[in-house]
């Protein structure tokens, strides 16, 4: 599935989109050897990404009008996040500019590895903002 509007860093990083409804999103990832921390292990940054990522794409597939900003995000971090990567994000509470929302990441065995907790604000979309990208980064 792709992304319904592109974003160069996750273009960049790699993420993929699985799927995006109702209220939930889900990506996968599979870290490439710059996104290792020293530890040869996910490196936190990119597992907070993921999340953000995730959490604002499940917002977004409440109105796919509007985009969805990060106001504020809380990051817990339960064990290495080694392999390919599963983030699940979903809405919690929804009003007329904002979603609250919550994401996880579990590793290739189901293991839980990183749980957020996300605000996000939305916002209209400039309808010349992919053009833009596009300008800047010419295929």
């Amino acid at each position: 599935m792709n992304f319904p509007t592109e974003i160069p860093f996750v273009t960049e990083l790699g993420f993929e989109l699985d799927s995006m409804q109702d209220g939930t999103a889900q990506l996968r990832y599979t870290p490439q050897p710059a996104h290792l921390n020293s530890f040869l292990v996910t490196h936190g940054g990119a597992s907070m990404t993921l999340l953000d990522v995730t959490m604002a794409h499940a917002a977004r597939s409440l109105d796919s009008d509007m985009g969805a900003v990060t106001i504020e995000m809380k990051t817990s971090f339960m064990r290495p996040a080694k392999g390919t990567l599963t983030a699940r994000g979903k809405v919690l509470q929804r009003t007329a500019t904002m979603a609250f929302t919550e994401g996880s990441i579990v590793d290739s065995d189901g293991q839980l590895c990183a749980h957020a907790t996300g605000t996000f604000k939305y916002v209209k979309r400039l309808a010349s903002a992919d053009k833009t990208i596009h300008a800047l980064n010419p295929a």
